[in-house]
Order: C-alpha cells, then sequence, then structure tokens
C-alpha cells in the first residue's frame, strides 16, 4: 500500500516556474513506478511524466518534453516535478500517482493516487 501527498502548487506566471513534490509513505514505494498526471476543468486526466523505480528510465508527453523533469529520492520517499517556461494551458490540479512494474502513461494503470495540487499559470 503506498499513501501519496502532493504539494508546491499554486499561481506563477506564465514562462515561471514551480516545483511540485509528492511525499510517499508506505512499504512498497522504493518499487513503485511513479507519474504525474493533470486534469484541468472539463477534461480528461492526461499524463504529464513517469518515472522507474530505480530512476534511471524516465517518459514525458510531447506537450511538456524539455519544460518538466521528473526525479524521485527514494531514501526520502519523494518524487518531484519541476516545471519550467509554464504557459497557460499547463494550469490544472497535478496529481501524483503509482503503480507496480514498469512505468506507464495511462492514469487506469496506476492503483494509487494523492488528492492534488492546484497549479494556475496567468499569462
Amino acid at each position: 500500500q503506498v499513501q501519496l501527498v502532493e504539494s508546491g502548487g499554486g499561481l506563477v506566471q506564465a514562462g515561471g516556474s514551480l516545483r511540485l513534490s509528492c511525499a510517499a509513505s508506505g512499504r512498497t514505494f522504493s518499487s513503485a513506478a511513479m507519474g504525474w498526471f493533470r486534469q484541468a476543468p472539463g477534461k480528461e486526466r492526461e499524463f504529464v511524466a513517469a518515472i522507474s523505480w530505480t530512476g534511471r528510465s524516465t517518459n514525458y508527453a510531447d506537450s511538456v518534453k524539455g519544460r518538466f523533469t521528473i526525479s524521485r529520492d527514494n531514501a526520502k520517499k519523494m518524487v518531484y516535478l519541476q516545471m519550467n517556461s509554464l504557459k497557460s494551458e499547463d494550469t490544472a490540479v497535478y496529481y501524483c500517482g503509482a503503480k507496480s512494474g514498469l512505468l506507464g502513461s495511462k492514469w487506469t494503470e496506476y492503483n494509487y493516487w494523492g488528492q492534488g495540487t492546484q497549479v494556475t499559470v496567468s499569462s
């Protein structure tokens, strides 16, 4: 079992940066692939980035590639999403998810979710 709590969201101007954090608890965190997803009002939850349990493999949505970086610290049971060059279209609630096995880009593959953190980018 994994419990997840996101933090770090807020209001930022376009072109700015934010760093999201996801604090995990539970014995299986270090063997779980982790992902960040986001959901804007009226839209489906969409994939942002994922990282393998070792941290050696990552995957990004095309819309954030080159701007966002996912990382993890298994000793601290933390996952991070560094977001640079933010755009108004990045505005959404961002969720941290955990899954067993290989990293994935479909939210239906993830077993555990945090409550989300709001990111608002003003243009």
